[in-house]
């Protein structure tokens, strides 16, 4: 029965880290096609350092790739149920968490929150603002799914955690393989013997 709940748990943590992983992908594309158009504005690249992409585009490609190493971490302890795996993989969560809440709650409570970002020369900044505020209602059930399935995943490796490895199948299956050899080794040692006896005998024949 134990196991059976770990397997199903391990199942369900791996859907709800995928949803995690996809957003981490989304911004990874998100930001290449940003890439994409800032060298297309300078035909190739840009031929000093101060036209180098602005730092809206590096956050958004860092933040994919952090989301997608948690992934990663993710199906490693779900797959190993590991304490000290699920204990990271926890952590870096609960980290993402707190970063996603404190950027909220500077939004929300401060009128002047875009006065705390660096100014963006590209526009694209202010252009996902505008999408947001367009696609309002749809931007909040997206974000209410990614911290859900955030909160679920740190629930679920707790859970692992608690339950620890599945040991007693290993156990199992070593005190099975151990008693399958021995017959094999009495029947070598019974079969040598005779080999031996018939062996002396016709030496002592010949003699």
């Amino acid at each position: 029965m134990g196991s059976w709940v770990r397997s199903c748990l391990q199942s369900v943590l791996k859907m709800v880290n995928s949803v995690i992983g996809l957003l981490g992908m989304g911004m990874i594309m998100y930001s290449m096609w940003m890439f994409r158009s800032w060298y297309k504005h300078f035909d190739g690249f840009p031929s000093s350092f101060d036209s180098s992409p602005p730092w809206f585009i590096y956050t958004f490609l860092g933040l994919g790739i952090f989301h997608c190493l948690i992934t990663c971490a993710g199906l490693i302890a779900a797959e190993t149920v590991n304490i000290h795996c699920l204990s990271c993989y926890m952590s870096f969560v609960f980290l993402l968490i707190l970063s996603e809440s404190a950027i909220t709650a500077d939004i929300y409570l401060n009128k002047n929150w875009e006065e705390d970002f660096p100014e963006d020369p590209t526009g694209k900044f202010d252009e996902l603002k505008k999408f947001v505020r367009s696609n309002q209602e749809m931007c909040k059930w997206i974000g209410l799914l990614i911290v859900a399935a955030q909160a679920l995943s740190i629930i679920l490796a707790m859970v692992l955690k608690v339950l620890g490895p599945d040991i007693e199948t290993d156990y199992d299956s070593d005190d099975d393989y151990i008693p399958a050899r021995l017959p094999l080794l009495r029947n070598q040692s019974q079969t040598a013997q005779p080999n031996l006896t018939l062996k002396n005998d016709s030496w002592n024949v010949k003699l």
